[in-house]
Order: structure tokens, then sequence, then C-alpha cells
């Protein structure tokens, strides 16, 4: 039976996308692009290192003997807590986000959720009991939604077309920066003899937020908010600046430019911008299907014992000493970003983003089958090849995780979604995972202490079911315009006229062929007039 996703959606107009195509300058030789990307790195794709400061410092500080002390030695339900309060915040915050974002734009939903996690950060930091801490990280928890949804529009939105999928994919990646920075804080000050081995760790989660605020009034907004607030010039002239490196001339531009207007217009012809519009049609209610279980599989893939739990795991394979706890933790964070870079680098390039979520799921799925097996002959026996098999198994987890849930799932949300609900569908996934995350964190402590490896067996259930899912559900986008998939489920009738709209508007008098490369260029990089027309 062929998969009823594998290939709905309907090519839109080919214009923007041939005149990229033509563009063979790579980005580093343009100046006012390499420009952006650079500063989208400190205010867009950094936004992640605070999840992944997040839950690195909260396995280190287990194996923290101040902070065990402190709050009481923190087992079963009491850690879940802890752990799972992050993801409750983010649960309490996400309603609000969609409306943030429509009516003052990509950049203040950042800097508000960003002056949050600075707030909730503080007052981690000075926690004086339980109580405390579990309330600053519910306010962590309620700003990082506000981050990731508004960075991951403003990428997509602003990203010249050729590199967006690359560096939607990296924003995930910078997860395992701030994890390995947490890793090693929590490596260098879990010896103290006092309180500060915790308030360290966890005043410094206020940096990556420090940064967003300092650097961002360099960002500019993205062009597709100032078009659909109308304001065209301020539009215009982010596309001559960044994508054409300042030629006001540029067809592309013009074509950017047609294109966006026209697909909002379209967009929101019928349609408002609030929550309703996620479910009022057919084509909605299929990418918000999608997209819940997106959340669900991102955190259900037994991705959050590994990076809430990794030490209860690790006693549980007989590897129980603290200090080799805290150094596995380091050294697994620094794989996963070693690996988790490389692969979002080149993911995206090289694989379709059904055949890369194919390959993640059914890795999983053999690594936790795996991972199962010897933990189970570990509790039997107690022979230490099975204790170091679990922990192999733990290190081959990532780089089938990076392939799809790592480095797809922001790319495949921006493309999946049109402008209009673009952020209420981010927001959407935002809402499934976080759940799922609260869930996970707070069941996981009490599951492992209560049946041990059986719970593994659990997750290996449900990964064969992401397997179904993603081959019937997830339809294909990669090689495509934000615009081009504005229309992916509502039938031919729109793109037809998203295409009709543009060419009138365009003319007849771009000649593809005769367009300059933007920022130079060899003649014979061109493609002929044939291949332009027969694009056409």
């Amino acid at each position: 039976m062929a998969p009823v996703g594998a290939h709905i959606g309907n090519p839109a107009d080919p214009v923007v996308t041939a005149l990229v195509e033509q563009d063979k300058i790579p980005w580093y030789k343009k100046k006012n692009l390499r420009s952006l990307y650079f500063i989208m790195f400190p205010t867009c794709i950094g936004i992640e290192m605070t999840s992944g400061f997040d839950s690195s410092m909260m396995n280190g500080l287990q194996a923290v003997q101040n902070w065990d002390e402190y709050f009481g030695f923190p087992r079963g339900s009491r850690l879940g807590i802890f752990s799972a309060s992050y993801s409750l915040g983010a649960i309490l915050g996400l309603p609000f986000i969609p409306m943030i974002s429509h009516r003052w734009g990509r950049r203040w939903t950042i800097i508000f959720g960003s002056v949050i996690m600075i707030i909730g950060a503080i007052i981690q930091g000075a926690s004086q009991n339980f109580a405390m801490f579990t309330m600053s990280r519910i306010i962590l928890g309620f700003g990082i939604p506000y981050g990731i949804v508004g960075a991951s529009a403003l990428i997509g939105e602003t990203a010249y077309p050729k590199e967006r999928p690359t560096l939607t994919a990296v924003f995930n990646a910078s997860w395992f920066i701030g994890a390995i920075v947490a890793a090693s804080i929590t490596l260098g000050t879990f010896a103290m003899p006092n309180t500060w081995s915790w308030r360290i760790p966890s005043f410094l989660q206020v940096v990556p937020s420090l940064l967003q605020i300092i650097f961002m009034p360099w960002m500019p907004e993205s062009p597709r908010f100032l078009i659909q607030k109308d304001r065209i010039e301020e539009a215009r002239d982010f596309f001559i600046k960044y994508h054409a490196e300042g030629d006001a001339n540029s067809e592309l531009v013009k074509a950017e430019i047609v294109q966006v207007q026209t697909a909002i217009k379209l967009e929101l012809e019928h349609a408002s911008l609030g929550w309703r519009e996620l479910f009022k049609t057919p084509g909605n209610r299929r990418r918000a299907t999608i997209t819940g279980f997106l959340g669900l599989f991102t955190q259900w893939s037994g991705n959050t014992l590994i990076s809430y739990y990794l030490v209860q795991i690790l006693n549980q394979a007989g590897i129980t000493n603290k200090g080799t706890q805290t150094r596995i933790n380091l050294g697994r964070t620094c794989w996963d970003f070693l690996n988790g870079t490389i692969i979002a680098l080149n993911v995206p390039r090289l694989l379709k983003r059904r055949t890369g979520y194919f390959i993640c799921t059914c890795g999983l799925l053999c690594v936790y089958i795996s991972w199962t097996i010897a933990a189970s002959q570990y509790a039997q026996t107690k022979r230490e090849s099975a204790g170091y098999a679990v922990l192999v198994m733990i290190f081959l987890y990532s780089p089938f995780y990076n392939v799809g849930y790592n480095s797809l799932t922001y790319t495949y949300l921006v493309e999946l979604f049109p402008y209009h609900i673009r952020a209420n569908g981010i927001a959407f996934f935002q809402v499934w995972g976080r759940a799922a995350g609260f869930f996970n964190n707070f069941v996981n402590p009490i599951a492992l202490q209560a049946i041990a490896w059986k719970y593994y067996i659990t997750y290996c259930v449900w990964l064969g079911f992401e397997i179904a899912f993603v081959y019937f559900m997830f339809p294909e986008t990669s090689g495509r315009t934000l615009e081009e998939l504005a229309f992916l489920f509502e039938g031919s009738e729109n793109n037809e006229l998203l295409n009709k709209t543009t060419e009138k508007q365009l003319g007849d008098n771009i000649h593809l062929d005769d367009v300059p490369i933007v920022g130079g260029g060899k003649d014979e990089e061109r493609p002929t007039a044939q291949e332009i027309e027969a694009a056409k």
C-alpha cells in the first residue's frame, strides 16, 4: 500500500526557485548575507542553548551531593516534579504566542521570552527551598517557547531560500552547545563543599537569553511579517540588502515581493490569524494532526530518559561512581554536538524529509530493542559487559535521533505551514511536545524506580507506531520555496492562481538567462535559456 502522504502537494510558481538556482555564489562570499547569518546565531539559532543547558544541568545536578542533600534527596515523583516543571511552564505560556507574534513580530516575541527566562534563571540560582526551585523552573519554561517559535519562524522567513533548510536544521543543533557548557560547568562545580556547587550552574542559565537581548537590535524583522502589516518598502529594503546584495533592480527581489504578497493575500482571503484556523479546513486539520504527533515523537522516542535521567540509567547498568557519571554526561553531550552538527549541516541537503524521518525512526527502534536486551541481561546476571552494552546504546542513540527529530523538525514545520498560521503551527507543535515532555519527566523516574528495564519496552512499541505514522502520513516538502508550499494540502486551484497572479504581475519582461548572478559569477555557470524555459 502506498503512503498517503508521499506525493501530496502541488508545484507552484517556479520563478523564484529558478532565479535562486542560477545563483552559484556561496553565502560566505556575500557581505550582507554573511552579516545576516552571523547575527542569526546569538539572536535566533542560539535559542535552544537554554533547553540544552537545562536538561544537561538537571542531569548533572543529580550527581551533585550538595544539591541532592539540600533538596532532601529527590527521587521518584519528587525528582519528576523538578524536571517536569520546565515543560509545565512552557505549556502555560503557549496559548499567547501567536497573538504576540502576529501583532508585534518575530523579534519582539523572542525578546519577551528572553526576559522571562532571565527572571527564571535568577530565581533558580537564588532558590531557598523545593517550592522556589520548582517555581523558577516553571518561569524558565514559560519563556522558552516564545523564543523557539519566534526564532524558528524568523530564521525560515529571512534566510536566503538556498540556505533556509540548513539554517533551520542547525537551529536545533545549538541545543548541544548549551548541553556541553552545562555539563562542563557541573563537572567543575560538583565537588564544591557548599550550595554554590549548584547555584553557579543555575545562575549561568541566563547567558543565552542575555545574548539574544544584546544582539537583537541588529537582527532584521521578517519580511513576511512586514508585508502582512503593509510595510512593503521595509520588506523590499530587506530583500534588496540581504537577498540581492544591494541591487535594487534585482529580478529576484521583484519575484520574491510579488510571490510573498500574492501568497499572503490568498492565505488571508478566507482566513484569520487565530487558533481556530488550525482546525478550520481539511488541509489545516491535516497539518495539525501531523504537527501534534511530531511533537509527541520528539519527546516520546526515549530521548528524555537520556537527557534528564542518565544518572538513574547508569545506576541500573552498574555504573555508580558519581565522578564517572558526570564525565559520561559531558562525553555524551560532546558526542551529541559533534554528530548533531555534522548531520544538521548535511541531512537537509542530502535527504528528502520523509527519508530522513524514516531512517531516524527505524534506527531508534533498533537501538532501543538492543538497549532493552542489554539492560535485561545486566539485571539478571550483573555482567559488566551487559552494563557497558547499555552505555554503547546510549551513544548510538543520538545519531539516529539527530537525522530526523533534531535536524529536520523545524525545517519541516516552517515548510508545512503557510505564513498566516506558521506561528500557530509551531506553537501547536510545542503544546504537544511540552505536554509529552511534562508527562515523561514526571513518569520516567517513577517507572525506572518501579519496573527498571521493563519500562524500555513501552518505547519499543511506541517507536514501531512512529515508523508507521511517518510512512503513511508525512508529506514530502523538500525542494520548494515557502510560498510554493503554502497550499500543500489545498489542491491545485490556489497554486495555479498563485502562478498566474505572480506571472501576470511580473509580466513577460523577466528573461532569466539575462538576469545577473547575485554577487557576480561566470557566464558558464548560468543555465541555458532552454533549461529555464523548461523550468517555467
